[in-house]
């Protein structure tokens, strides 16, 4: 009961063969020195093979302008169906690992693995970042890149969300308030 939790597509590729994606949503940050994510995968999926093999594969977010292809990439087998070329999406050379990305995705997280943990219904791929490409698209003069503003989506209960309102920022329950306003 852990929603609504992030959807990703991650796009991996044995040497040779055409890339494949799938989506998932149990994916997510474990550490930020060394920089690394889990996602889990069950065994049965075609992108586990790919993945357990070459040890690489890119994480995705996922906009609104993705959502169908999400959800395709999602029901779809690899096995007997090019996902890039029936979804129209473009792979985007990576800089660290063999895998592509998905260039219409506003951020790309080339990933190596770790480690594998057996968990049962899915194995957990505790993956090292090993690079990332943003859309510059989302930079801004100053060189900040405003990821709230990619329109990222969420999965829950077997729906799909795009993120909205912001409700706060880290911190800002114990922020001091501002010295300039005056108390009435």
């Amino acid at each position: 009961m852990l929603y609504p939790v992030p959807v990703v597509m991650v796009s991996c590729q044995r040497p040779g063969e055409i890339p494949n994606i799938i989506t998932v949503a149990w994916a997510g940050t474990v550490c930020s020195d060394p920089v690394m994510l889990s996602v889990s995968v069950r065994k049965e999926r075609y992108s586990y093979g790919i993945i357990k093999d070459t040890g690489e594969f890119v994480v995705n977010l996922v906009t609104r302008d993705l959502v169908y292809a999400t959800d395709y990439c999602g029901v779809r087998s690899g096995r007997d169906t090019d996902k890039f070329k029936e979804m129209k999406l473009t792979p985007l050379e990576s800089c660290h690992v063999r895998a592509p990305g998905i260039k219409e995705s506003p951020v790309n997280l080339e990933c190596r693995v770790k480690q594998v943990i057996e968990l049962g219904s899915h194995d957990m791929f505790l993956a090292e970042v090993a690079g990332v490409t943003v859309d510059t698209e989302f930079i801004d003069d100053g060189g900040k890149f405003h990821l709230n503003d990619t329109g990222l989506v969420a999965y829950s209960h077997g729906e799909y969300f795009q993120l909205g309102e912001k409700l706060g920022k880290f911190g800002y329950s114990v922020q001091k308030k501002n010295s300039g306003t005056k108390k009435k």
